[in-house]
């Protein structure tokens, strides 16, 4: 029963941090990368779908973004998403293709995007921590049902906060990391 119940921490914690990672992915650092723009939302034909959906996104130079539509027709659709979203590029456009071209990122906006980053981090780590307080109140209901022993129930809360902890570290150095990659210059 307390083996379920941390495993169910763990996929759940995972999950959270999964989130983390693909959230990271899409904040703009001084590098082209594809998964600035991939979940971008595209109204096609009247519904919102994920740009990666929709064209093959490469990174021809390194700061620049190329973004081929599979149907020509969405082009202008992709055009007005880019155009509509907070990153502040203008799509370049030669009726096949889509050329986004990277700005160097002022101290200012590196700035701004750690800020970001570290608010991103620090709901992780609440979410986290959210789950660690559900598991822990599941565990003493456990022990108050008799299904587990008072042990039991403070080995498996001591368990569940290693985790935690284990998990809280990973999202410090995703944050870490991505931090590094804004202020390099």
């Amino acid at each position: 029963m307390i083996k379920d119940t941390l495993r169910e921490a763990a996929e759940r914690m995972q999950t959270i941090l999964d989130v983390l990672d693909e959230d990271l992915a899409s904040i703009r650092t001084g590098r082209a990368a594809p998964g600035l723009v991939e979940r971008m939302p595209v109204d096609y034909y009247g519904i919102q779908t994920p740009l990666i959906q929709l064209a093959t996104i490469s990174v021809p130079e390194p700061r620049q973004l190329l973004i081929r539509p599979f149907d020509p027709a969405s082009l202008k659709d992709i055009e007005r998403a880019i155009l509509a979203s907070d990153l502040g590029l203008t799509p370049n456009s030669d009726g096949k293709v889509i050329r986004l071209s990277l700005p160097q990122l002022t101290e200012e906006r590196r700035r701004e995007l750690v800020r970001i980053v570290n608010n991103r981090m620090e709901e992780t780590r609440v979410k986290i921590r959210n789950v660690r307080r559900d598991l822990i109140k599941d565990l003493r209901d456990f022990e108050k049902e008799g299904l587990i022993s008072e042990d039991e129930q403070e080995r498996g809360e001591k368990d569940l906060q290693e985790l935690t902890d284990r998990m809280i570290e990973k999202v410090d150095e995703a944050g870490d990391r991505k931090e590094k990659e804004i202020m390099e210059v």
